[in-house]
């Protein structure tokens, strides 16, 4: 369920940093400024992710965000491994998430960790992160709701790991579910109450 622990704790430590750094850049806010689309915080759910940047109408943006926070989860799994192994590469991913989520330069009020879920899973074993990536389009393409696609995508996360060899990866996948659905946890409420906003909204 989890992989061999091959290296020393201060090398692993140093890649929970370089993971954790790495997941932290606000890439939403950044485009947001860089663009001239205004405060993010201010947009829609406030939130620092593609879909809110989609919601300031701006679609390239929002592509562009979708890329750079996944393509955090990715380049934190696949230096990690390079460096050491898998043991490294799971632990700067599931930093990689944290820093999304909880990054120290926004007061650690980040996103929702949605895109560097995917690129992390997709690093670590792509036949999972493909499976992911459809069980979110199935979830949200079904309910139009994006929130529910994360849902079903990180849910699935952790079956699939196990059923297409990549067992040593189901502790992590059930961490990673963990931290979406608390991050959704408001997104859960609304849906529950039938308030969540149906993909191609703007508020």
């Amino acid at each position: 369920m989890t992989p061999l622990i091959e290296n020393s704790a201060a090398l692993i430590g140093l890649w929970a940093v370089i993971g954790y750094l790495l997941g932290s850049i606000p890439f939403g806010i950044v485009l947001a400024k860089m663009m001239g689309l205004g405060n993010l915080r201010s947009i829609g759910s406030g939130n620092i992710g593609a879909t809110n940047v989609l919601r300031t109408g701006n679609k390239l943006a929002a592509a562009l965000t979708l890329i750079l926070d996944g393509g955090k989860g990715v380049v934190a799994v696949l230096a990690a491994r390079a460096a050491g192994g898998e043991d490294l590469a799971q632990i700067a991913g599931l930093a990689a998430m944290i820093g999304h989520c909880y990054p120290v330069w926004l007061r650690f009020a980040g996103g929702k960790g949605v895109a560097t879920f995917l690129g992390i899973v997709l690093a670590l074993a792509w036949p999972v992160g493909i499976g992911c990536c459809l069980a979110w389009l199935a979830g949200a393409f079904a309910t139009r709701i994006s929130s529910m696609g994360a849902l079903v995508s990180s849910l699935a996360s952790v079956p699939l790991a196990f059923v297409l060899g990549s067992a040593d990866a189901v502790l992590l996948c059930a961490a990673l579910a963990a931290l979406i659905f608390w991050r959704h946890r408001a997104n859960i409420a609304r849906i529950k109450a039938g308030t969540e906003p149906k993909i191609g909204r703007k508020t």
